[in-house]
């Protein structure tokens, strides 16, 4: 099946299995991170195949903060879940946990990736990272009932602090 009818097929979708959610992920996040890689690598497919994993890894959980932060919306203006198996009207702490814990390891995979960047490229990546990294740490500090009441974002300030840190960190070849 072409990718662009698979694509169709699956933003349409109310409630999600995990086949249908892993192709909905890789066909909006995960081959963002893909074209981007193959630019980022200038024609080093050696290098294009083994950060490949970690780029996946990096679109997969900022796409998967983007589902845990918009469950409300989804929710009550769309009908529609991501998370497979998640009966969201028993959302309790342990369901959120579980895909809290799954966001963690792609994001530890994609930073890890980040860090073998060709050193140009590393800045604009890392600071996304850090962004959807901090989104990601404040969902988690809230409760499982407050995520369906409510969307968490970060303040402009917070943004802009962030990103003065990130050039820090690169001009300290911390990144």
């Amino acid at each position: 099946m072409p990718f662009y009818v698979r694509w169709k097929w699956t933003s349409t979708k109310k409630t999600h299995n995990k086949e249908s959610y892993q192709a909905y992920i890789y066909g909006s996040a995960e081959v963002i991170g893909l074209m981007c890689l193959k630019v980022f690598c200038e024609g080093d497919d050696k290098q294009y195949l083994h950060l490949l994993p970690a780029a996946r890894s990096l679109g997969s959980a900022f796409q998967k903060v983007n589902f845990l932060r918009d469950i409300k919306s989804d929710l009550e203006e769309r009908g529609r879940t991501y998370f497979p198996e998640i009966d969201f009207t028993n959302f309790g702490e342990a369901d959120k946990q579980r895909i809290e814990a799954d966001i963690k390891k792609d994001f530890d995979a994609g930073f890890e990736g980040i860090k073998q960047l060709p050193k140009g490229t590393r800045l604009g990546v890392y600071i996304a990272y850090i962004y959807y990294f901090q989104l990601f740490k404040k969902i988690t500090r809230i409760s499982a009932a407050t995520v369906l009441q409510k969307r968490i974002r970060i303040s402009d300030t917070r943004k802009l602090s962030l990103y003065c840190k990130a050039l820090v960190q690169q001009k300290l070849n911390l990144i």
